[in-house]
């Protein structure tokens, strides 16, 4: 049997592991039904409010007049945000943990991705695209998990994609199980094989090996 062989099934078995384990903690814990979430984090930066040189907002003059009281203005509703694109943070949280919690970024797309194995490539009328992850963990949880069933992709009709085990030239994938320590980063590939032609529209992202309720979704193009 070739390592290749057996890398492939040991890495199988531990998803199977992982996913039989969160079916059965989902079942007893689910509080609530799914939500996409496609906001991007704000930094720092874009947060902070406007000031002036000295670091606060410029002081009123003491011998200004009292401003003039102007009958109120109707204001056009707030512009829709944009979602999330390639490169953007989306902060996540776990179904299961309370203290599981992590920024996700989608940070790379390849496509089409060409395989580093020769006999492990993909199907007739079929190519791989890779997607590059980093996860933050962000709360009292250290992140323990297998982002390769935690990703998915959705083409421009809807229908989803889900990974498959090749390595590809684009980088390393995450190894399985992938465990960051709280406050440290972790990058990864994720793998898909995807029918030829297909435009992909979004990338999705979830904790809890892809079962948590909240899923993190990325605009592509």
């Amino acid at each position: 049997m070739s390592a290749t062989t057996r890398r492939t099934r040991r890495t199988a078995a531990l998803l199977l592991g992982a996913t039989l384990v969160t079916l059965t903690a989902t079942a007893c814990n689910s509080t609530g039904g799914p939500s996409v979430s496609t906001e991007a984090k704000q930094t720092a930066a874009a947060s902070a409010p406007a000031a002036g040189a000295g670091g606060s907002a410029p002081a009123k003059p003491a011998d200004s007049k009292p401003a003039e009281t102007k009958p109120a203005e109707s204001k056009p509703a707030e512009a829709a945000k944009a979602p999330a694109k390639v490169g953007d943070t989306i902060a996540l949280k776990s179904t299961l943990e309370k203290g599981n919690t992590a920024d996700v970024t989608a940070l790379k797309v390849v496509d089409p991705a060409q395989s580093t194995n020769e006999y492990l490539t993909a199907a007739d009328g079929k190519h791989y695209v890779a997607v590059q992850f980093q996860i933050k963990p962000t709360g009292a949880k250290a992140y323990s998990e297998a982002p390769w069933s935690a990703a998915k992709v959705i083409d421009d009709q809807g229908q989803a994609y889900g990974p498959t085990l090749a390595d590809t030239k684009a980088g390393p994938s995450f190894q399985t199980p992938t465990n960051i320590a709280s406050g440290e980063t972790g990058k990864g590939f994720v793998v898909f094989e995807v029918p030829n032609g297909t435009k992909l529209d979004k990338v999705q992202f979830s904790l809890d090996n892809g079962f948590a309720d909240q899923v993190g979704q990325w605009k592509l193009g």
